[in-house]
């Protein structure tokens, strides 16, 4: 396979090349190196990981592979030290990781330099890296002996680009000793066709009518039309990345390996806090336990509780974006957050939950349109059409032909974007329980075929819009 020097579109797991392409070469090779052991196997995951890599811009797999190398050496230092010189490794380390990222994603925005290209997924890989260095440190895990080991860890390409954020101390029993059996394969298989279907089926669709609505100039865009392009990128992105999480995870299945849930449902939430707790859930316990813990957490003065919540949100926002609309956006959260835990969540607690659950929405939807916004002033002139502000039409023809040919995608996207789903998994269940004519092998059946020809019918409705669309990357890839 000839990989090409220079800038590629990237391979994404919604991709044709991905699915009928190198996802079968990579499983028949896997699976033929079996009987070999969990050595073997783990080099064909490597090599295919880098191709992965590569398939994009072959140009950053030396950057990783460098990354790789450097980190070993670390760990075998922060390990082998007494606690005064595993410390000074510990700071070296974490100064070197850090730099490669202010290097590549912040140089424009710090010293005004252009051009720079953004290695993909380079925030997750490198904070995947840091918490081996700090786990190490901590004696939480034991320093990796094998580089080829530590190489899967990072490169693994089903999290390798957008997580979930894999902790090293969670992985690390993993590399060696996994499970592999047809139960989890094709819980594998169902997870990554559910994902398939959030990204293609709605979120894609959905970022039609969010582009749509977020391109025009302020003055053309009505206050409806500002709603609805609101929500329907709240809605894409969340299927987007959610459906990237699935995907991953279920792709770690068919290989053997378990990763951390990503999300939990997040717009059901009635508070901001409760929100994050649901949102990037991988992000989120990242900050919290080397961020925010080691700077005292809640156990110091109000005074210095108040600093650390906004040390972490300002991080949580540079992390997403190099830009001073991420900045603001991550501020923004680390305010509504702190206001919570002075005093509005005990005044959430005495309102109806319906109540509590709006306000969620609104600040989020705010949220989103800085997120989305190309800077501060687009998205401030954004809101202020959303508050009826700068614009007098409340609704255009725009508006009217968008809800026309995309109404039943966004009613789908809210509906699905709540637990609904496992709703109508558990009234199908409690029908088969109470159909006591039915043999329990019967039930099963039932319960398979119906599973099954959801999944189908996921796959060919994937199949038809992937070999009818353009190219759409995941949104969180250029984070």
């Amino acid at each position: 396979m000839m990989i090409k020097f220079g800038r590629n579109e990237e391979m994404v797991f919604s991709s044709l090349t991905f699915l009928f392409f190198f996802l079968p070469i990579v499983l028949i090779s896997y699976y033929s190196f079996f009987p070999f052991g969990n050595r073997c196997k783990n080099y064909i995951l490597i090599l295919a990981s880098l191709i992965f890599y590569a398939w994009g811009d072959a140009r950053f797999v030396f950057l990783m592979i460098f990354s790789i190398i450097a980190n070993y050496f670390f760990g075998l230092q922060v390990d082998a030290h007494s606690k005064a010189n595993r410390k000074l490794w510990l700071v070296l380390s974490i100064l070197f990781n850090l730099s490669i990222l202010i290097i590549f994603k912040y140089s424009g925005f710090l010293f005004g330099m252009k051009n720079i290209p953004l290695p993909l997924g380079i925030s997750f890989y490198t904070f995947q890296v840091m918490s081996y260095i700090i786990d190490v440190y901590r004696k939480d895990s034991k320093a990796q002996k094998k580089v080829t080991n530590l190489a899967l860890y990072i490169s693994l390409f089903p999290k390798l680009t957008a997580g979930p954020i894999v902790r090293y101390q969670m992985f690390d029993n993993q590399i060696n000793s996994r499970e592999h059996s047809w139960v989890k394969f094709a819980e594998g298989v169902n997870r990554l066709v559910f994902g398939l279907a959030k990204k293609v089926i709605l979120a894609d669709q959905l970022a039609e009518v969010a582009n749509g609505m977020f391109m025009k100039d302020a003055a053309a865009l009505s206050v409806l039309g500002s709603w609805i392009g609101a929500i329907c990128f709240a809605l894409q992105i969340y299927f987007d990345f959610s459906g990237y999480s699935d995907m991953a995870i279920g792709l770690g299945k068919m290989f053997g390996f378990d990763f951390p849930e990503n999300f939990n449902y997040p717009y059901i939430s009635q508070s901001v806090a409760e929100f994050w707790r649901r949102w990037h859930i991988t992000l989120g316990s990242w900050f919290r336990d080397y961020v925010y813990i080691p700077l005292g957490g809640n156990r110091v003065t109000k005074i210095k509780y108040l600093r650390n919540l906004f040390v972490v949100w300002l991080l949580t926002g540079l992390w997403h974006g190099a830009a001073w609309n991420f900045i603001i956006w991550g501020l923004y959260y680390g305010l509504f957050i702190s206001l919570e835990k002075l005093f509005l969540e005990r005044l959430l607690k005495r309102l109806p939950k319906m109540t509590r659950h709006i306000y969620l929405i609104l600040i989020v939807l705010v949220g989103w349109v800085f997120f989305r916004a190309d800077n501060i002033m687009e998205g401030v002139n954004y809101i202020g059409v959303m508050m009826g502000f700068g614009s007098d039409p409340i609704i255009n023809n725009d508006v009217l032909l968008y809800l026309k040919d995309y109404w039943y995608v966004i009613l789908a996207s809210a509906i699905f974007s709540t637990p609904v789903g496992k709703l109508f998994h558990n009234i199908f269940d409690r029908i088969n329980k109470k159909s006591e004519k039915l043999s329990r092998f019967m039930q099963n059946g039932l319960s398979y075929a119906f599973q099954s020809s959801v999944l189908v019918s996921f796959m060919l409705m994937v199949v038809v819009l992937l070999v009818r669309s353009s190219y759409n990357p995941f949104l969180y890839f250029k984070f």
